[in-house]
């Protein structure tokens, strides 16, 4: 500890001393004994900061390995085509698809059912109504009037959407006057309109006059033939021929077969496990960085740490020890190997050739009880800080502990500090006054001399 000294001066000057500075200097001396604390807490914060990171890469890794280790996710994910995509084509494949090759004719399409009324004035008066029946349904009588609208024929049209009857009415207007149309909410057959009516047109020129219905359309099913078996759609929308897969159908040609192949989404596989092998060699990269001395010389937070350590052996006993599944021997069977500075490269074309010929064994790999996957997804939720017992998360534990350790101590010391700093004040401040009143002293003195001797030492 260093010491201070105090100047006074002249005795007789009555300058005094500096309280302020002079307690700032004595409590200077008194604060070095935090230095070390003040020290340890910053390297402590420093480690922080580096544990953070790694719990961060740690977590990232996580779920790479977790889209791999999904039977959801994107080993379950399928892509398709079709041969001739004027008559049929993919809408989707689910992770439901089986990869495979379909051979389908469309030998005709669905048709939804509709029906339209003659021709009648837009603002025209009508009276009676009309009777619906889709397929073998209820039939459903709706009169003019039955809604608040008016008795004309888009009156007519409200009513019947306000029913709830199952079809759908609209009026189609042209050059020959409205039409009133009827269409089915049924597809295919089953939604075959049967329409009659009553309905009357009393402001029909040369008096009322009957408003007579036909059948525009006729409600039919789809017709076609998936690997040779011939099935029936209600919908050209076709979700049920094919599990997983939903296709659309645009055209008939019962004289073409329309190649549908479903097939693993490789690319999709290949991107995620090329984000892995990059996550996995940003976390290696950090932890070897920490072995070393940063770019103006001072050792890494972590240098010398044991946790760095730690975390390199499990992650690297956790990529050694792949167990086989069926062909899929090893990280190097999919194209992986292990660079010189703990880093790893993907040959995408040694995947891909994999993923053709050996797919489920891949999948096995990533997603067998007790395969590589399931291993190292555990082995990295034992690292992580999101697992309260991981080593990172006990580090940090750890650390946050001696830091509370440390923040006490120091706030102790400032505290001690403090009061010893009332004190001195006061104390210095008592000297200062009597420093500062000598002279007056010592004038006072002079004056009673010469009362007394009656000499004056300025004459």
């Amino acid at each position: 500890m260093g010491s201070v000294g105090l100047s006074f001066g002249s005795a007789t000057s009555g300058q005094g001393i500096d309280v302020a500075s002079t307690v700032t200097q004595i409590l200077a001396n008194y604060q070095q004994v935090e230095t070390p604390w003040k020290n340890q807490l910053s390297a402590l914060q420093s480690q922080d900061a580096v544990l953070s990171t790694l719990g961060t890469q740690v977590s990232t890794l996580s779920t790479d390995i977790q889209n791999l280790t999904d039977a959801m996710g994107v080993f379950a994910e399928k892509s398709g085509s079709s041969s001739d995509t004027n008559v049929l084509e993919l809408t989707s494949a689910s992770s439901m698809a089986a990869a495979g090759t379909h051979a389908i004719t469309v030998q005709s399409l669905a048709q939804t059912s509709s029906a339209a009324s003659a021709a009648v004035g837009a603002s025209d008066a009508l009276t009676g109504g009309i009777t619906i029946q889709v397929g073998s349904g209820q039939q459903y009588t709706v009169n003019v009037g039955d809604s608040s609208t008016a008795a004309t024929i888009s009156g007519l049209a409200a009513a019947i959407n306000a029913a709830g009857i199952g079809v759908t009415a609209s009026v189609l207007t042209d050059t020959n006057g409205s039409r009133l149309s009827v269409v089915s909410n049924t597809n295919g057959a089953a939604g075959t309109l049967t329409v009659s009516g009553t309905l009357t047109d009393a402001s029909a020129a040369g008096g009322a006059q009957s408003v007579s219905f036909t059948q525009v359309q006729a409600g039919l099913d789809a017709s076609l033939e998936v690997d040779g078996v011939a099935l029936t759609s209600a919908s050209n929308t076709v979700t049920n021929a094919i599990p997983g897969v939903t296709f659309q159908l645009l055209s008939a040609n019962p004289n073409e077969q329309v190649q549908v192949i479903i097939a693993n989404d490789n690319s999709t596989i290949e991107s995620s496990v090329s984000t892995f092998v990059n996550d996995y060699n940003a976390l290696m990269k950090s932890i070897t960085g920490q072995e070393g001395n940063d770019s103006s010389g001072n050792a890494e937070p972590l240098y010398g740490n044991p946790v760095t350590a730690q975390l390199q052996n499990m992650i690297e006993g956790a990529l050694n020890s792949a167990p086989a599944s069926g062909n899929v021997t090893s990280l190097y069977s999919l194209g992986i190997t292990a660079n010189a500075d703990g880093t790893l490269s993907l040959n995408t074309d040694t995947l891909d050739s994999v993923l053709n010929t050996n797919f489920n064994d891949v999948v096995g790999f990533f997603q067998n009880a007790g395969s590589f996957g399931v291993s190292f997804a555990n082995t990295l939720n034992n690292l992580g800080t999101s697992n309260p017992t991981g080593v990172l998360a006990l580090t940090q534990k750890m650390n946050s502990s001696e830091e509370s350790t440390l923040n006490d101590d120091i706030s102790n010391e400032e505290s001690r500090l403090g009061d010893m700093k009332t004190q001195l004040t006061l104390e210095l401040n008592q000297v200062n006054e009597t420093l500062q009143s000598i002279p007056s002293q010592l004038n006072y003195v002079n004056q009673l001399y010469d009362a007394i001797t009656g000499y004056n030492e300025k004459s």
